[in-house]
């Protein structure tokens, strides 16, 4: 999904981005710089035992080849959680404590010692994606992507998680002393090339341009979207989901905007903020109940007017009262912070360039698409391919004797066998079947006798009948492997369903809701999920 958000006269041409975008990709690729240590925010203890262990064993296809990886369970009282501002620092800490029993490690003198660290938040349901997440037993970090990763000895696919610690070690070199904040489910390559940090306290990644006029805001739906400004000074601010005439009244005390544009939420913060910041949220993190989000209640607050933010959170269920306590408190935090240490600016932008390549997994329809982007033939997905390693749609496997009609067909074979049939339009992708016929499918960790889809997705799927999957048009299709019970679920639906409109509805087609899977799998040991699954793959593939 390439970024949709241009401003007129002031971009360089689409082949100068593009070429400097497959060499962001190259740099990427090799690996040869990354951040000093990586944590990882996980829903469960399991999910964390299992991403300690797999990102030790990907070390120079995901983390730098030397990364000290922790993760960590969000193990918070309030059920909302933490929200993503008080859960990076609580998540710090708890990765803190990990790295001084685990390795002797301290993360506070790698910082300040001019390392880096690069921190992931993974939480969450994936409603958007369903029943994907569930079919990895609500792994969400874990579902998979066509291309393929060597673990132990073994080709395996590479997951989202994996996917995007790759793209964002890039940033390591360029934020010495600081940790970087990024999701977990979605890839971008920045037309302006990996801008350096360490003049604010903290900045945030965003896709830059001058002040747009009321139409111009219309027409790019700025409405529908955080917003950073900048003034003159190169201080930013964050402007919420708000209207042109909004957004104008709101920074008239901000000064000559000279650019705004759209925030991707991922943002840094200097070791010396960090210190401070766990300091002044010491009793939230011990009590475990509080809910604070960055944008809301960091950003805004250090950034706005107390009459301003106060208004704006009150359109978000906050009394006025709350707001300007909150406000009053961030303001003594901010004076704190820039008495103590002066030679930073508060709060900056970081911009990743009009046109990037922003790669989007976290919604069904968009994970479809962007699957499917590897058999194009445009700028766009001669770069996805490059970065995840698939060097050509016209690479032919030994042991995939299935037919594919060069002169047409636009499909991606990945470590894959199949006896007989034909591929179409389609991406297969660690699959191991006798005969397959598929035309416009994704295909990923897929083992059966025979194949027949059209439009589908299928997804983690054993299948061991001798008729086959024989799927509907558009369907999608999986299996969930429960280790307790020792039963594997087929959970299906459509490749135009959004999972979180039916999140909590049983559909006629499945033995349960998406939300019911999603309670069954709450205590499940991924790892012996994974394992369960592998069995079921091996098994099958023998009898084949």
């Amino acid at each position: 999904m390439g970024n949709a958000f241009s401003f007129n006269g002031m971009e360089s041409s689409q082949e100068e981005k593009q070429k400097s975008m497959l060499e962001s990709i190259r740099e990427m690729n090799a690996n040869e710089t990354g951040f000093d240590a990586v944590i990882v925010c996980c829903s469960t203890e399991h999910q964390a035992t299992y991403w300690g262990e797999r990102l030790v064993q990907t070390r120079g296809s995901a983390c730098k080849k030397d990364a000290l990886v922790y993760a960590v369970c969000e193990d918070w009282t309030n059920k909302d959680g933490a929200g993503n501002g008080l859960g990076t620092l609580y998540a710090y800490a708890k990765a803190k404590k990990l790295a001084e029993a685990k390795d002797a490690k301290d993360l506070d003198l790698i910082l300040s010692n001019g390392g880096s660290i690069g921190l992931y938040h993974t939480a969450g349901k994936g409603t958007r994606l369903a029943p994907l997440p569930g079919a990895e037993n609500n792994n969400k970090p874990g579902v998979k992507l066509p291309a393929v990763v060597e673990v132990a000895g073994e080709a395996r696919n590479l997951t989202i998680l994996e996917a995007v610690v790759r793209q964002t070690n890039r940033y390591a070199k360029e934020r010495p002393g600081r940790v970087s904040v990024f999701w977990g489910d979605q890839i971008f390559i920045p037309s302006a090339g990996h801008n350096k940090s360490g003049e604010h306290h903290a900045d945030i990644l965003a896709v830059m341009g001058p002040m747009p006029n009321e139409t111009e805001w219309n027409e790019k739906g700025f409405s529908n979207y955080g917003l950073i400004a900048v003034n003159g000074e190169n201080e930013a601010t964050q402007v919420e989901k708000v209207s042109h005439a909004t957004a104008s009244e709101l920074l008239k005390s901000f000064g000559s905007v000279k650019q705004v544009g759209p925030s991707l939420g991922s943002f840094s913060l200097g070791h010396e903020m960090l210190s401070l910041m766990l300091s002044e949220f010491e009793k939230e993190l011990a009590g475990k109940t509080a809910k604070f989000d960055s944008d809301p209640h960091f950003w805004m607050p250090l950034t706005m007017t107390k009459e301003n933010y106060a208004k704006i959170m009150q359109t978000k269920d906050e009394t006025r009262e709350q707001a300007e306590a909150h406000h009053d408190r961030m303001t003594k935090f901010k004076q704190a912070l820039l008495e103590q240490f002066p030679e930073k600016k508060l709060f900056g932008a970081v911009d990743v360039g009009q046109g990037s390549y922003w790669w989007d997994y976290g919604l069904l329809k968009l994970y479809r698409k962007n699957n499917l982007m590897v058999t194009g033939d445009d700028a766009e997905a001669e770069a996805l391919r490059l970065y995840l390693n698939i060097p050509s749609r016209d690479v032919k496997l030994a042991n995939f004797q299935a037919s594919i009609d060069d002169e047409s067909n636009k499909s991606v074979i990945v470590a894959s066998t199949a006896k007989s049939g034909s591929v179409k339009s389609s991406v297969v992708s660690n699959v191991n079947c006798g005969d397959i016929q598929v035309e416009n499918c994704l295909l990923v960790n897929v083992t059966a006798k025979k194949i027949r889809a059209s439009n589908a997705i299928i997804y983690n799927v054993v299948d061991e009948s001798d008729d086959g999957l024989i799927l509907p048009d558009g369907q999608v299709y999986t299996n969930v492997f429960m280790p307790k019970s020792k039963e594997k679920l087929t959970m299906t639906s459509t490749i135009s369903q959004c999972g979180g409109k039916v999140f909590k509805i049983k559909m006629a087609t499945n033995p349960h809701s998406f939300n019911d899977v999603y309670a069954m799998n709450g205590e499940t040991d991924v790892r012996e999920a994974y394992a369960m699954g592998d069995k079921a793959h091996a098994d099958c593939k023998k009898k084949m």
